[in-house]
């Protein structure tokens, strides 16, 4: 395969889709995802068989069970992608809506009208439900998608691609609509980078490694999120049992995603109630604790002393690092220091210091006495998102439809001429 001819052609396939995919009726989009979710369910079994290839040469690889989690799709992970579909055809069609408009003194009628971005290529790992997930969502708001997947996951993603392409078909969509990148070949990513005529934007999702390759190489522009570094700090007013609810949910109900607990901030007056008690329910799940000193010389056997390199890290896997600290002003200037502007989330019942947290605290989700675990475009009612922007431009936190469109200026005039 001409990896650089096989990019051209699906880049320019993709741009040519993208204006008839712009001007596509709510209701048609709606079909096609409704459709691709059904397919979805009469091809389950045949899912599982492609996405068990992959699933075999992760585990001849040696590759870790985290790894292997997220590149699984399970019926769980299989219905989550349905019921997205679903939920996102449900929502309101964010294209064409007009935000605003003023009347200019000349009697010029000015507004802002909501307009697919265009072509969006999304570079991905092993999670191949992120193939739906980006797919319905970049429809919806009007786009074309290329998806380059990782190596790991080319069977499912293929698989998936096929479904979606029956719908599209049945739908009278170009299938050029959604597009998988069909080699695993690392320079296609390299081209891809270089189409800035075809591709409109760039979402890497994945390691950190990955998304700063993306953002170094690229021509085109890059929403970045390097890696979720999310911290819970739970406060001296906290509620004991609910703090240690929050934080056992927010680093092992999946602890290989951008979203679980990597650091935990006790308040020093509420550690000897909260922290041992906690410790243990952390080593029956067997999780590993890497504390400061204070919390190792609390916990003796059940914390190992943390190294540098412990604090700001993002293990994805059952360690965490753990630090007792005086103030709330300590707090702020550790997760300043290390947080990822991912996630950061307050355990307290002063109203006040709630506020204060939310206010002060940069990150693209706060939360106050919730898992940091509900940073998920779909956990906050976007049907599904297409990634967490850590960064600022044009989107912060979890993208879905709106974030995957922009909006031109639109202008009615009778006849005005500029003076």
């Amino acid at each position: 395969m001409d990896v650089k001819k096989t990019i051209e052609e699906i880049s320019k396939r993709a741009k040519e889709a993208s204006r008839k995919v712009a001007n596509l009726s709510t209701a048609v989009k709606d079909q096609c995802l409704l459709r691709t979710a059904e397919i979805i369910e009469e091809k389950k079994d045949w899912l599982r068989e492609e996405n068990e290839k992959d699933l075999a040469a992760a585990r001849e690889k040696g590759l870790s069970s985290a790894f292997i989690d997220r590149l699984t799709l399970s019926d769980k992970v299989i219905s989550s992608m349905v019921q997205g579909l679903r939920e996102v055809a449900a929502l309101p069609d964010p294209v064409g809506e007009v935000p605003k408009m003023w009347l200019r003194p000349n009697g010029l009628q000015v507004g802002r009208v909501r307009v697919p971005l265009g072509v969006i290529c999304m570079i991905y790992e092993s999670r191949p439900n992120v193939t739906i997930d980006a797919a319905c969502l970049c429809l919806k708001a009007g786009n074309a998608v290329i998806l380059r997947g990782g190596s790991d996951a080319i069977h499912s993603n293929l698989a998936l691609a096929g479904i979606f392409h029956q719908a599209l078909s049945e739908s009278n969509i170009p299938e050029a609509a959604v597009q998988v990148v069909p080699t695993t070949d690392r320079e296609a990513v390299n081209e891809l980078l270089k189409r800035e005529e075809e591709i409109d934007l760039v979402i890497p999702r994945g390691g950190e490694g990955l998304i700063r390759f993306v953002a170094e190489t690229s021509r085109i522009p890059v929403l970045k999120h390097y890696k979720g570094v999310c911290h819970v700090y739970v406060d001296k007013y906290a509620d004991v049992e609910m703090a240690k609810a929050i934080c056992f949910n927010s680093k092992v109900q999946r602890p290989g995603v951008c979203n679980a607990m990597e650091g935990m901030l006790v308040h020093q007056e509420i550690a000897k109630d909260f922290l041992p008690a906690m410790a243990r329910q952390f080593k029956e799940a067997g999780v590993e604790l890497r504390g400061c000193k204070k919390t190792v010389s609390l916990l003796k056997d059940l914390a190992v002393a943390a190294g540098p390199e412990d604090w700001g890290q993002e293990f994805l896997d059952l360690i965490l690092a753990v630090r007792i600290v005086d103030s709330m002003e300590e707090a702020f200037d550790y997760i300043a220091r290390y947080g990822s502007n991912h996630t950061e989330a307050i355990v307290t019942k002063d109203y006040a210091r709630a506020r204060r947290f939310l206010k002060e605290v940069d990150a693209s989700l706060v939360l106050v006495n919730a898992s940091t675990r509900f940073n998920d475009g779909g956990q906050l009612g976007l049907g599904a998102e297409i990634g967490i922007s850590t960064t600022k431009l044009h989107a912060y936190g979890p993208m879905g439809l709106e974030e995957l469109t922009t909006t031109k200026f639109i202008a009615f005039g009778d006849g005005q001429v500029r003076e």
